[in-house]
Order: C-alpha cells, then structure tokens, then sequence
C-alpha cells in the first residue's frame, strides 16, 4: 500500500520498526520509549520539510486541478489534487 500511495495519491507513508519483538511485554514499553525517544522527536521535526501549499493560476488566482510539478533532480513528480 505504501508503494501505491506514494505513486497514484501523492503520500508518503512509513512503517517504523522500533523492536525485533512484534508484542513487547507491557514491562519493556518504557525501555522501548526510552530507546528510540530522542531519534523518533528528530523525525518528527523533520516531517515538515519540503514544500506544500496550493497552485495557482498566476493571474485569476484559482486553484489548477492536475498541474504536473517537476522538481530538478527528483525523479518522481507529484500532480496537484482537487
């Protein structure tokens, strides 16, 4: 589903793996917070950037359905929603 999202919907999605065990005990969840705390806030800020917002006709103003945006150097480009 991940690959699907990225390529048709524009999303980005991520699974973190953060134990090799898929059921900790209850006892370990703190350890396991404890862990990974510091490298799972540092993805969080990161999460923002890049760029996000509306397109736009440049002269009326209106939203442009399904305008192409090419980014120099990415090979993937994303095309603009409703």
């Amino acid at each position: 589903m991940q690959d699907y999202n990225y390529v048709w919907a524009n999303c980005f999605e991520i699974t973190l793996e953060l134990s090799c065990c898929k059921y900790p005990p209850t006892s370990e969840l703190q350890q396991e917070w404890e862990n990974n705390r510091e490298s799972l806030l540092a993805f969080i800020e990161k999460v923002h950037i890049g760029v996000k917002g509306f397109v736009r006709d440049a002269v009326s103003g209106d939203g442009l359905e399904n305008a192409t945006i090419v980014v120099a150097g990415i090979a993937h480009n994303i095309t603009a929603g409703k």
